[in-house]
């Protein structure tokens, strides 16, 4: 009897030692992207990259933007473990105005939830700054 018992417990330690969760796991090359400063119509496609380090298939159920002016997209099929993808943003520069979004990435992930962040400032070059010095002002002359 001791025996079994013996025999069970080794062979329920071994099954239990070998068996490992399957998970999937999302690693962002960097988690925020600076624009910088660009102009008013310019490209504002940006890329996040990822890559699945873990052991299961990872599948990104939802990306979703904090506004209506960043719209995301992202690979609807499965990313095998191992393999990269990416979120493209693209950024309506046609707002004047500072950047700064949130896009919030939903998956099977241990890490469920991510969020990624943009941002930056768009300027019209066509404007002229009232904080641009004069070259001479009306005294100097």
């Amino acid at each position: 009897m001791k025996h079994l018992i013996m025999i069970l417990f080794v062979g329920l330690i071994s099954f239990t030692g070998n068996s490992q969760e399957q998970v999937a796991k999302i690693k962002f090359k960097t988690d925020v992207i600076d624009y910088g400063t660009i102009n008013k119509g310019a490209d504002g496609v940006r890329v996040f990259e990822f890559t699945n380090t873990g052991n299961a298939p990872l599948i990104i159920t939802k990306v979703k933007s904090s506004c209506g002016c960043t719209v995301p997209s992202w690979p609807k099929e499965p990313i095998m473990a191992g393999e990269s993808g990416k979120i493209e943003v693209k950024y309506d520069t046609n707002r004047v105005m500072p950047i700064r979004k949130t896009i919030t990435v939903t998956s099977n992930a241990d890490t469920p939830t991510v969020a990624l962040k943009i941002k930056g400032l768009v300027v019209d070059p066509s404007k002229n700054s009232v904080l641009k010095k004069k070259s001479k002002s009306v005294m100097e002359q």
